[in-house]
Formats: structure tokens, sequence, C-alpha cells
């Protein structure tokens, strides 16, 4: 049976890539990617919030620094339309996800539920 759920799993991925969303969300990121200033400082974003994430994992505190940092980051990122636009579609996207995702965790909600 665990096969089977895999598989389904397997070509659920392949039609979320023929989304309306994903495929606004892969536009967006090509066009990102033409401005090469944006693109280094969306790199740049990315790598600074997954520190700061992995650091909270781990039950450390964060400095002030490294908040202000991330603030002044976040201001620059969205002064760039490219950034902004890959921004918006990637919510659309991470909708269908949280969707997806409270279907497949249903059973398990229902079993604690009762």
């Amino acid at each position: 049976m665990a096969v089977k759920v895999y598989d389904i799993a397997n070509q659920l991925e392949g039609e979320l890539r023929k989304t309306d969303e994903f495929l606004a969300l892969e536009s967006a990121y090509t066009e990102l990617k033409k401005n090469q200033k944006a693109y280094d400082l969306f790199k740049n974003f990315q790598q600074i919030n997954m520190k700061l994430q992995q650091k909270q994992m781990q039950g450390e505190n964060l400095e002030d620094s490294e908040i202000d940092e991330a603030k002044k980051l976040a201001d620059k990122v969205g002064k760039f339309k490219e950034i902004q636009t890959l921004m918006d579609k990637e919510k659309g996207l991470s909708q269908i996800m949280e969707d997806l995702n409270g279907i497949i965790t249903k059973p398990v909600q229902e079993l604690y539920a009762n």
C-alpha cells in the first residue's frame, strides 16, 4: 500500500508543475534572474532567512544585529518589482500547498479529534 501512496505523491508532484500558480511562479523567477542585481539580492535574502530560521530551530537567540540586517535587506528587497512579483506568485502556490497538506493530513486530524 505504501508504494501506491508514493506513486500518487509523484503523480501529484507532476500535476502541481502544470498548475497556473506554479507556471506563474516559474515565469516570475525567470524574469527575476534577468535582473542580476535583484537576483543576487534575492539569493542573499534567502540565505539570511535560512540562517536565522536554523538558529531559531536550534533554540538560539537572534542577535539584534542579525535582526537589523534582515530588516534592512527586506527593505531593499521590497524595492525590486521582480522580487515582489515573485513573492506574490509564491503566495498563490503556497495556498495550494497548504490546501493539499490539509487534505493529506485529514485522516490524522480526524483520528485525534475523537
